[in-house]
């Protein structure tokens, strides 16, 4: 059986270096089944949230211009977070940086470097424990 367990689920991923783009890619759409959208930087996202209508955004925090941080304020602005997963992936993890991309309005944090094998599953758990209102553990 082929299960692709994100079907139907848009997912807009905002990550500066190519590499990742292109590993996230593999592990999101091709192996996790997700309608995936791909940003270089916060300014693409905030040109493509609007029409493509994430149900999660996937923002790596770094990146020059306009951090994830930012990029997550600004798309607030255009819009609505109801609904939405917003997951941070960074390797800035000490604990007052996890609090603060929680405080910001991550669902949670993916720790870089990443298992590319269980990206998907990792974003689809976050997933479901937003939707049943649990801690991803």
């Amino acid at each position: 059986m082929n299960e692709r367990p994100g079907n139907g689920l848009r997912l807009l991923h905002v990550e500066d270096d190519p590499a990742i783009r292109a590993v996230a890619r593999i592990a999101l759409a091709q192996v996790g089944g997700f309608q995936l959208s791909s940003c270089a930087s916060g300014a693409e996202a905030l040109s493509t949230a609007p029409a493509f209508d994430p149900h999660i955004l996937l923002l790596d925090v770094m990146m020059p211009g306009m951090d994830g941080p930012t990029t997550l304020s600004r798309l607030a602005e255009a819009i609505s977070m109801t609904g939405r997963l917003v997951l941070f992936m960074t390797a800035k993890v000490q604990p007052s940086d996890l609090e603060r991309y929680l405080e910001l309005g991550a669902g949670g944090v993916i720790i870089k470097p990443f298992d590319a094998m269980r990206l998907h599953r990792t974003v689809l758990d976050h997933w479901e424990a937003q939707r049943e209102g649990r801690d991803p553990g």
